[in-house]
C-alpha cells in the first residue's frame, strides 16, 4: 500500500486528516503528518520527514501532500523526494485530495494515484455561486 505523508504549515495537515477520517474511517497504517511551525526548526522537520520518507518509500512508495508551492513544506519535501524514486510530491493539498489518496492508495500505482489526487483536487475547486447562477439562467 502507498503511504501518505502530509506536510503543512502548523496543524493544517492534522485537521485535514481528521476531517477525511470522518468520511472514510480511521487510518491506522501508512499515514504520517509533519507540521512546520516556529516551535520546530526547519532542520528538525527535514530530518523527521527524511526518516519517515525513507521508511515509507521502502514499503510500497510514498505520496507527499504539501500545502503550497514555494512554501517551506514543499521546499523541504521536494529535495528529499528527488532522491527516492518511489515517491511523489503534490502541493496545494485540500480535503478532496486527502480523501482520494486514502481511498485509492491500496489499489493504484504511485504514478496513477498522484494523477488521481491532483485531478480530484482541481475538480473540487468551484465558484459555487457562479455555477448556480449559470444553472438558473433561462435557456432560450
Amino acid at each position: 500500500m502507498i503511504s501518505l505523508i502530509i506536510v503543512t504549515h502548523g496543524e493544517f495537515g492534522a485537521y485535514l486528516l481528521e476531517a477525511a477520517e470522518m468520511i472514510v474511517g480511521a487510518q491506522t497504517e501508512g499515514v504520517d503528518l509533519v507540521s512546520i511551525s516556529p516551535r520546530v526548526s526547519v532542520e528538525a522537520a527535514r530530518a523527521q520527514l527524511a526518516a519517515i520518507l525513507e521508511k515509507r518509500a521502502a514499503c510500497g512508495g510514498a505520496l507527499i501532500l504539501t500545502d503550497m508551492l514555494g512554501g517551506t513544506p514543499t521546499n523541504i519535501a521536494f529535495p528529499l523526494a528527488q532522491k527516492i524514486p518511489a515517491s511523489s510530491v503534490i502541493s496545494g493539498v485540500n480535503l478532496n485530495m486527502v480523501l482520494a489518496a486514502l481511498s485509492y492508495r491500496g489499489r493504484m500505482t504511485l504514478e496513477n494515484l498522484s494523477l488521481k489526487v491532483a485531478e480530484d483536487g482541481k475538480k473540487s475547486i468551484s465558484d459555487v455561486k457562479a455555477l448556480f447562477d449559470a444553472a438558473m439562467k433561462p435557456k432560450c
